[in-house]
């Protein structure tokens, strides 16, 4: 299985990355893109620069990345309860291309974390709103609250129960691809 892994965050230092860096290591047997959403910085899209310049390469290339994976882990950011500018921008840009659903119907594990008790709830219900309409497939979701004391450098999830609640989300979507 082919799978796209990214945070919802331009951080160079994205507790979200290393979240969603560390769910890929369940998927052993797969191939797991790891991109950063810092690679696809486009101007913040308006009506008159696309008017002007067409849809920036960039948006066509992460909508190509969507497109050729069968599976999205994604760990958005939690900015004042929404998305990430730098995440909500992507998504802008590639919702302009012609004929598609943003994300093209995939099966997507969505994740969180934040620093606070929240863990990225808000984010994830902000996206779950947005889901039917983006043609994003949510087969499972997950959330790490209090991530400085639930996730440790080199070792991922600390906390037994967080990270049991962790494997058990993977088994999820696992399973979905073993049933189909």
């Amino acid at each position: 299985m082919k799978i796209l892994a990214f945070a919802g965050s331009n951080s160079e230092v994205s507790i979200n990355k290393k979240l969603v860096t560390f769910a890929s290591s369940f998927f052993p047997d797969d191939e797991v893109d790891l991109i950063d959403l810092n690679d696809f910085e486009m101007p913040i899209y308006k009506h008159e620069r696309e008017l002007e310049n067409g849809i920036p390469q960039l948006a066509k290339d992460f909508a190509a990345k969507i497109d050729s994976n069968d599976l999205i882990l994604m760990s958005l950011a939690e900015h004042n309860s929404a998305y990430s500018t730098a995440f909500k921008n992507v998504f802008d840009w590639v919702s302009r291309i012609k004929d598609r659903k943003h994300f093209g119907d995939k099966p997507i594990f969505l994740m969180a974390t934040a620093p606070g008790n929240g863990g990225g709830k808000n984010v994830i219900e902000v996206f779950m709103k947005r889901a039917p309409f983006s043609g994003a497939n949510v087969i499972a979701s997950f959330s790490l609250p209090n991530f400085k004391e639930r996730f440790e450098e080199g070792k991922g999830v600390i906390d037994a129960e967080k990270l049991e609640e962790l494997k058990s989300k993977v088994e999820v979507v696992k399973q979905h691809f073993t049933t189909k």
